[in-house]
């Protein structure tokens, strides 16, 4: 797996391992993890045991694909025991560090419109259902009162206290400060919900068994996110394509090369036949249930936990600098001591979108972390998902027009460098219905394509709903605006002064100053612009 890196600005693409990795040479901050394979946002691999795939050649001067026999375009069904449940789980929601206590948040997972807020009298993150019982307005729109609660909209002030799962307390005080909180009317909906890796996650059902469900069944865990010892910087953005794309783009490293060229660096081949460095991958599922599957290939392995996260871990091999391989007993030094894993978190919100939670967690390097602000590197991630999020938008609507049932008649997935995307659609037909279970909630219809600079518009899906890049936005807006006050100030000083106030030269250094400062301004406004709201990407002219 290999680092996430920009031109200019170093982000990490952390190869995940849940077991043992190894890296050699590491770099930081103007360099990259050389890493052993190729790696993107997704760079793992899987292979089909029960169903057939394709391998892929190559030569000197060509790279051909030599069929063996495609997937089989249907899956057998799974038995009843065996279906995929999509309300029995747990859904992430956010990261605990962007979100602030102080407000409530309204998020959408599951076509659920939920409130996440802190109840500091329980010292608990809460995910309600976002309706309030009396007008039907959004709770996320109130805000949290003095003593803690969570408040609805000011002009009706119904107050809400979280003390029990179905029968929750409400004091609506209005006109004659009418005491409401016997009635079943006056009840919202609140979600199961706990901390877990730093995230908060909800279980989408508010019936009153699942109030202790935590007790029974807890999100899934992946040791590096509790092993103090690892840095875990998170990030976070709202996506313009379903669940099961971006899933899917996740687990298909053979794009990387193409799709993010001049963006990251991927392992060189052996034989170089094209330009963007491409080659054969030899991907394998193992094992495919109702819960996921774990994929193999010869430098590392990859796991699928339904139906929310996927992570991949490369195996160690020690480079000893000369090209040969170390012994066993180095091995297991360096795995001890280097590891690092790459793991993103998917989750369902609507049809036609989705949301990302990513964290690269590693064991060396730490000090970066603690030097170089998240938000510098949030900047060559944000990068790597607008290179190719227009085509992953335009590629969801042309698999909807077949129906997502024939997928695999419409798409041509002839190599073993498929073999993850295949494994998850499998699984996906088999197991989990061929699609999110959206409860009725919507047509089928996915949202009509917004012009390219709103679709990839990163204000409003990740600035807005990250805390570094949302103060280090409003700290550079406010530079931009000192340095045009600081311009207008300086010829304002020589316009006004008479020769006899002021010195040639301090009327020189006053103008200089007011140009430099204008022409930062200007670059400033620039960075914040492609950095914070909006970035294109025309593959053509990479």
């Amino acid at each position: 797996m290999e680092t996430i890196r920009t031109s200019s600005i170093p982000s990490f693409h952390v190869p995940a391992s849940l077991d043992r990795t190894q890296f050699t040479k590491p770099k930081f901050l103007n360099s990259q993890f050389n890493t052993l394979p190729t790696s993107s946002f997704s760079r793992i691999h899987t292979n089909i045991s029960k169903f057939k795939l394709f391998t892929t050649t190559s030569s000197p001067s060509s790279v051909s694909t030599e069929s063996i026999q495609p997937p089989e375009p249907e899956f057998e069904a799974a038995s009843h025991g065996e279906k995929f449940d999509w309300y029995s789980q747990w859904y992430p929601v956010m990261p605990v560090c962007d979100l602030d206590k102080r407000v409530p948040h309204a998020k959408k997972v599951m076509g659920l419109d939920v409130v996440v807020w802190w109840d500091r009298n329980e010292s608990a993150w809460k995910v309600f259902d976002d309706t309030c019982p009396h007008r039907l307005a959004p709770l996320s729109e109130g805000r949290i009162d003095r003593w803690g609660r969570l408040q609805s909209l000011v002009y009706y002030y119904f107050i809400i206290h979280s003390q029990h799962l179905s029968n929750m307390d409400f004091n609506c005080h209005f006109h004659q400060i009418m005491q409401v909180h016997t009635f079943k009317k006056a009840c919202v909906a609140v979600y199961p919900s706990t901390v877990h890796h730093d995230i908060v996650w909800f279980w989408p059902n508010t019936d009153p068994q699942y109030k202790d469900i935590i007790m029974k069944k807890k999100p899934p865990s992946i040791p590096e996110l509790d092993d103090p010892s690892f840095t875990k910087l998170m990030g976070n953005r709202d996506i313009p394509y379903g669940y099961d794309v971006l899933v899917e783009n996740l687990m298909d490293p053979a794009h990387v090369p193409y799709a993010h060229y001049g963006i990251m660096r991927t392992r060189k081949p052996q034989v170089k036949v094209d330009r963007e460095g491409g080659r054969p991958i030899d991907l394998s599922v193992q094992k495919l249930d109702r819960d996921g599957f774990t994929g193999k290939m010869d430098w590392g392995s990859s796991k699928f936990i339904a139906p929310c996260i996927f992570y991949a871990y490369t195996e160690p091999v020690a480079d000893q600098g000369n090209g040969t391989v170390s012994s066993p007993h180095t091995k297991k030094q360096l795995s001890t001591h280097r590891r690092m894993a790459l793991i993103f978190i998917c989750i369902p919100v609507s049809p036609g979108n989705s949301r990302l939670i990513w964290v690269f967690p590693r064991n060396f390097g730490v000090w970066i972390d603690k030097i170089v602000p998240r938000w510098v590197f949030h900047v060559g991630q944000n990068l790597i998902l607008d290179s190719d999020l227009y085509l992953l938008h335009v590629e969801e609507r042309k698999i909807m027009d077949g129906g997502p049932a024939n997928w695999q008649k419409a798409c041509f997935v002839p190599t073993k460098s498929d073999a993850l995307v295949v494994g998850f659609r499998r699984w996906l037909n088999k197991y989990a219905g061929g699609q999110v279970d959206w409860r009725g909630k919507y047509s089928g219809a996915l949202p009509s394509t917004p012009p390219r600079e709103q679709l990839m518009d990163r204000y409003w899906s990740h600035v807005v709903n990250c805390h570094s890049c949302n103060s280090a936005h409003k700290g550079l807006s406010a530079l931009e605006v000192i340095l045009q006050v600081i311009s207008l100030v300086s010829i304002g000083i020589v316009a006004a002064a008479k020769e006899s106030v002021i010195s040639a030269a301090a009327r020189t250094t006053l103008v200089t100053m007011a140009v430099v400062c204008f022409a930062a301004s200007r670059w400033l406004s620039h960075f914040i612009y492609k950095t914070f709201h909006y970035h294109d990407y025309n593959h053509a002219l990479r």
